[in-house]
């Protein structure tokens, strides 16, 4: 098993998830972070601490889209290991559904 962002991380892109990752398995994307599946050990530490329950356990059905995504992303996306703040407008985007179409393949800063 691993975790898995999903779309509801999409213009949200909060950090809380990158300061509790015991193995720095986050990378940063325009728009949105994920996780390598090859590097996260399943702890589930990051998984409350999204608030927009954007991580979710691959074990749960429908995600599969979502951990190909991860698995892609992970390997041209820069690292993070240090939260930053979130865009300006992702209270906006809270809860908002059908994100997907806002995916941007763009890497983001990284660390």
């Amino acid at each position: 098993m691993t975790y898995v962002v999903n779309e509801s991380c999409i213009k949200c892109k909060l950090m809380d998830c990158v300061e509790v990752c015991p193995v720095d398995c986050f990378y940063e994307g325009a728009n949105m972070l994920i996780i390598h599946p090859d590097e996260c050990i399943d702890c589930g530490v990051c998984e409350p601490e999204c608030p927009v329950e954007a991580i979710k356990p691959d074990t749960e059905p429908g995600l599969e889209k979502w951990l190909g995504i991860n698995a892609e992303y992970a390997k041209i996306w820069p690292n993070i290991t240090i939260k930053r703040e979130p865009p300006a407008d992702s209270k906006d985007w809270e809860g908002v559904a059908g994100k997907e179409k806002y995916f941007s393949p763009e890497p983001g800063e990284g660390d």
